[in-house]
């Protein structure tokens, strides 16, 4: 399995350094190009591990973080020249795996690298994680992520959790008072209207995979997978 590293760090010549090293031990690294748009970028290489700064233009790394956690549980490992544990502390609750300060040693730097990638992707991880599969479609919920023919997306946690109930119960029509507990808390205060939009956020990441019509709505009832290929 071939690795990709995603580095967003504002400075040049530590973003060219990192990513020649890393290089040398066989990993594809992309270094992010608009700092408007790094959950976007995030999701176009969808890669194994990300290398994040704090201070960064626009928005800082904490936010960024946080927004990488809605979609994905790759590791987060934060880069910065800052070295208060409140920025550590900081890191760590916004979803961060670890926290390096610079200047750093790049031999820390790919022992951190391989280490969180052997706990994400490695043989143990593999043994512990679940997978579900539903007709030539297999889902991921702790990756969050959905493969189809040699294709894979990334999906948020809600649609994960939406196409793992639709999966679980197929052929069966999965109720929607049902998804509204799975997928919230508390349900209650959840408008309907916030699970039909996750539905149809769904169907068109489905139909990115190449997946016409792949759920279908039972008026007043709910929703169920539909064999369409």
């Amino acid at each position: 399995m071939e690795y990709t590293i995603f580095i967003v760090e504002d400075d040049l010549s530590i973003c060219r350094l990192l990513k020649e090293h890393i290089e040398k031990y066989g990993f594809s690294v992309k270094v992010v190009q608009n700092f408007e748009q790094v959950v976007e970028e995030f999701s176009l290489h969808r890669p194994s591990l990300v290398l994040l700064d704090v201070n960064l233009p626009k928005f800082d790394g904490f936010y960024w973080c946080r927004r990488i956690r809605e979609i994905s549980k790759a590791p987060i490992l934060f880069i910065s020249a800052r070295e208060s544990g409140m920025d550590q502390v900081m890191a760590l609750e916004n979803g961060a795996d670890d926290y390096i300060t610079k200047p750093f040693s790049y031999e820390v730097i790919m022992a951190k690298i391989k280490s969180h990638l052997r706990r994400a992707y490695g043989d143990y991880a593999r043994s512990n994680e679940r997978v579900m599969t539903w007709e030539e479609l297999t889902l991921y919920p702790e990756r969050l992520e959905l493969e189809f023919k040699g294709q894979a997306l990334t999906l948020t946690k809600k649609e994960a959790l939406l196409l793992e109930s639709l999966i679980q119960f197929y052929p069966n029509v999965v109720y929607r008072n049902y998804l509204l507990e799975k997928m919230w808390d508390d349900s209650q205060f959840v408008e309907e209207n916030t699970l039909n939009v996750n539905v149809t956020r769904l169907k068109k990441k489905m139909q990115e995979l190449g997946i016409q019509n792949g759920i279908i709505t039972i008026r007043g009832l709910g929703y169920k997978l539909n064999k369409c290929w």
